[in-house]
């Protein structure tokens, strides 16, 4: 008689639930974490204040901590502290700051595994996804700390400590890669945690960090409740700021009114553009990589603008690769020793986002567009019985009507979507859809038609036929339009954002202007433009 084999159900891989991490960090960081709760640090020490909010992974509903919101009046409090702790930092020597940084990046590799363990459960990355942001905090930063001298030769600490509001996507590589950086510059730090997740993360790594004698300062809020102090607050010499756009211009505004220096980071329509386009096989191989973690990050590619006679090519490269996305629970293996799943995507970041998008999807349809593809549920990899409130499989739509927010707005998602064009003119109008992005690619076979387009892209990386991404190292990065203000940073000039010309002289901050253009000095071309930035960015 024929046997059939049937498939075990898929369990949790061993050690890795959320009660054995909580543990691990009780064990690591103990004066950080108590047994219900994380604490807050400011004045140098961890406090129990704020009311502890409830929360639940995205990975599959498991309750898990929540940020611990503080007042005003706190928040307050917590700065005017970290002012005085920036007024002894900076006059710390270079060596004893990059001496203590490394000790931190040493501490923060030492506890490599559980950094990530967290950002899977807190924020749902697939492991390989979250142990590459921990890695790219720790190896960007080893960067700096080697080359540091050169970067603060002339220059001196800001006045106050530089203010630092981040989105939940990458609390390790942005967030805590920005506070080493800026405190390694000389100044004192402060973090507010994301509300939608990754405080676990982030207390860990701040209490590494603070063990060390980093002058680190991480609060939990609102950023209504909190925007007086950690924007708009006298002491502080810098904000730093990524997220959206809503959230971003109430920044921009404050930042403005106020002449405070200012890095802002906000979202924008990142597309990608296939005109005169042959090398399919290359195309093919990317998508799957566009995926990563959902699209839910800053570079991600949700737009496609894709010349009409090449329609049928396009689909028959594309449709392959996405047909082949692995989506699951990021910690579902078929034995609980194997490794872990080697996934493209798990959850976005909550239920709540997860149901906006499928709704837009579903009133895009009813409105018009013609779904191409949307992936099916029973092929991912999900724990018997597990929430799935969370998860979002791919979808691909075509022509989003204009009424859509998916026809203009980053739907932060995996959610892509497919405008068709018929002339060069179409092509950079449908490129240029949302006001500015930070990153656009164009895939053609002709150099010299790349050359002449990539320019009237309102982008600030534009690739030819590879995608672009923040970086952080030897690298200017920005954006136009909506999409970034304030000043550029990457290599040298993430420092020169958080340090100023050392002069005994003139001590009044002045307005901090992404470029020279916001002075009227409009440069002829786009090279010319981000030299004269970068320039403009040394004073």
């Amino acid at each position: 008689m024929a046997s059939t084999l049937t498939a075990s159900p898929l369990s949790r891989k061993a050690g890795t639930s959320w009660p054995e991490a909580w543990q691990r960090c009780l064990a690591a960081a103990p004066e950080a974490f108590r047994d219900d709760r994380v604490l807050n640090l400011w004045n140098a020490g961890w406090h129990a204040d704020g009311r502890a909010l409830p929360a639940t992974s995205p990975v599959d509903g498991t309750p898990i901590a929540g940020p611990p919101r503080l007042d005003r009046a706190v928040a307050r409090h917590a700065v005017r502290a970290a002012l005085d702790q920036h007024r002894a930092w900076r006059h710390v020597p270079p060596a004893e700051r990059r001496a203590r940084v490394a000790a931190t990046l040493d501490a923060l590799a030492g506890h490599r595994d559980l950094l990530a363990l967290l950002l899977v459960w807190e924020i749902g990355k697939p492991w390989r996804l979250a142990r590459a942001d921990v890695d790219r905090a720790i190896d960007g930063v080893r960067w700096y700390v080697d080359g540091i001298e050169p970067m603060i030769a002339g220059r001196a600490p800001l006045d106050g400590p530089v203010s630092n509001i981040a989105s939940w996507n990458y609390p390790m590589s942005v967030l805590v890669h920005a506070l080493l950086v800026q405190a390694l510059a000389g100044n004192a730090v402060i973090a507010k945690t994301p509300t939608d997740g990754g405080v676990a993360c982030l207390t860990l790594a701040c209490a590494l960090a603070a063990r060390e004698g980093l002058p680190v300062t991480l609060v939990s809020g609102s950023g209504g409740e909190l925007s007086q102090a950690l924007v708009r607050a006298p002491e502080i010499g810098c904000v730093s700021f990524v997220g959206g756009r809503d959230t971003g211009a109430a920044v921009a505004t404050a930042v403005a009114d106020l002449g405070k220096r200012h890095v802002l980071e906000q979202e924008g329509l990142n597309t990608w553009g296939i005109w005169n386009h042959s090398d399919w096989d290359t195309f093919t191989a990317l998508v799957p990589k566009l995926f990563d973690y959902g699209k839910q990050r800053c570079t991600a590619y949700p737009r496609f603008v894709v010349q009409r006679d090449l329609f049928d090519a396009f689909l028959a490269a594309y449709l392959p690769a996405v047909r082949a996305l692995r989506v699951g629970h990021p910690l579902a293996v078929e034995h609980p020793d194997d490794p872990f799943p080697d996934l493209d995507l798990g959850p976005v970041i909550n239920a709540a986002k997860a149901k906006e998008l499928r709704d837009q999807v579903t009133e895009a349809v009813d409105r018009g567009a013609v779904p191409l593809f949307r992936g099916d549920p029973a092929a991912a990899r999900f724990l018997p019985g597990q929430d799935t409130s969370a998860y979002v499989q791919p979808v691909t739509l075509l022509d989003p009507p204009r009424s859509s927010p998916l026809h203009h707005a980053e739907p932060f998602g995996p959610v892509d979507t497919i405008v068709l064009v018929d002339t060069e003119a179409e092509l950079l109008a449908a490129m240029n859809a949302s006001n500015g992005a930070l990153v656009a690619t164009l895939s053609t076979d002709d150099r010299a038609t790349f050359e002449r387009l990539a320019p009237q892209i309102r982008a600030f990386k534009v690739g030819h036929g590879r995608p672009r991404s923040r970086g952080d190292r030897d690298e200017l990065f920005g954006g136009f339009g909506a999409s970034w203000r304030g000043a550029f940073v990457g290599g040298e000039l993430l420092v020169r954002a958080a340090t100023a010309r050392n002069t005994q002289v003139k001590r009044t901050p002045k307005p901090w202007y992404c470029c020279p253009c916001r002075r009227g000095e409009r440069p002829a071309g786009r090279q010319t433009h981000l030299v004269r930035v970068a320039e403009w960015q040394t004073r």
